[in-house]
């Protein structure tokens, strides 16, 4: 595949006219197969550990193992509490081959102070957020070796911890909760460690398309009021390239779709964009991300004000966080005509 065609997005129209999808070549490169199958893995983790499961559950001789399972998985507080980080799995090949399937590429700004506590605010959060999972949840990227000192924690939904199997693997991997009480735990636990939170969650990932980056962050308080309480340094995440690796079906503010879109969300509190982007044998159609760059800018830290009173807290965490707002468009103005030189417009803050 030419240069060209990873960096050209491809629209649902184009898919529709007849002559797509572009087939996978047989003489694709080894190592690209064996990127393209740590990717797959990665993508169908949650599936293949519920299947096993299943299975484990379907047998009798086992079921005592699986009533003791449960009553564990339903008393355990690890996921706010810091998770099982397992070195090991986080450091496998395989994740080598998973960050450079795009590639991703963390680049920083300033180094950290591993006697201090920092929150990561991930910028866009993307259909997946396969840049911060890559960057932040395996040693694929080198996070540690870039931040000596720090130790970086990927945030997740709570839900996630009530998935079967799954649950242990986002915690081996050194996940956890996006609750305010993991929030809070890890980073009064000691110093050193960094949270990293895709801050735009599921209402962002609806506007997650090619050329455009548009945040939601203009009501996003609760990290930057957790900065304030704890102390802990914000530090302006801007993922290049996480909203080009999908195309997302059209879904206009009051469109139908949309509507439907918000109503899962207010109803389950996550929703599901409906984006495609290619498959393991074709490069236009599929569940796959398309191979482009996702470069990764870790900003310097901002540091929270101290001996801040109840009374001047939120006018002290709204004057935080229009500082940490202005810090991420100085991140976008100095490198989008680096990384985002195929954009439609500008960033834009929408809410």
């Amino acid at each position: 595949m030419t240069t060209a065609e990873v960096k050209r997005p491809v629209s649902v129209k184009e898919t529709q006219t007849g002559t797509l999808p572009r087939m996978a070549p047989l003489n694709v490169p080894f190592l690209r197969r064996i990127q393209t199958m740590a990717l797959l893995t990665y993508s169908l983790e949650t599936t293949i550990l519920l299947s096993l499961f299943s299975f484990v559950c379907a047998i009798p001789l086992f079921w005592p193992l699986v009533i003791g399972y449960i009553i564990f998985s339903i008393m355990d507080e690890s996921s706010e509490n810091g998770s099982r980080r397992w070195e090991w799995l986080r450091n496998l090949t395989v994740w080598k081959h998973f960050v450079d399937y795009f590639p991703v590429r963390l680049i920083k700004e300033a180094d950290l102070d591993p006697t201090k506590n920092y929150i990561f605010g991930y910028h866009p959060h993307g259909i997946i957020a396969f840049g911060a999972a890559a960057g932040f949840m395996t040693e694929g990227a080198g996070i540690s070796k870039l931040f000596p000192g720090i130790t970086a924690t990927l945030l997740t939904l709570s839900s996630n911890f009530k998935i079967p199997f799954h649950r242990d693997f986002l915690l081996w991997m050194g996940a956890c909760s996006v609750s305010r009480k993991s929030c809070t735990n890890i980073l009064q636990s000691k110093p050193g460690n960094a949270i990293v939170i895709a801050v735009g969650g599921a209402s962002e990932s609806l506007n997650a398309r090619p050329g455009v980056i548009n945040l939601t962050l203009k009501r996003r308080l609760g990290f930057v009021r957790i900065a304030v309480e704890t102390g802990a340094r914000l530090v302006p995440v801007l993922s290049f390239g996480e909203n080009e690796i999908y195309n997302q079906l059209n879904n206009e503010s009051g469109s139908s779709i949309r509507h439907f879109q918000k109503k899962l969300q207010q109803t389950f509190g996550f929703t599901t964009p409906f984006f495609h982007g290619r498959g393991v044998f074709n490069y236009d159609i599929g569940l796959l991300p398309h191979r482009r760059p996702i470069n990764v800018i870790i900003g310097e830290p901002i540091v929270p004000p101290v001996g801040i009173s109840e009374k001047d807290k939120e006018e002290a965490v709204r004057r935080l966080h229009g500082q940490y707002m202005q810090a991420l468009r100085d991140l976008y103005d100095k490198y989008k005509d680096t990384y985002a030189t195929n954009r439609i417009k500008d960033m834009e803050f929408i809410e």
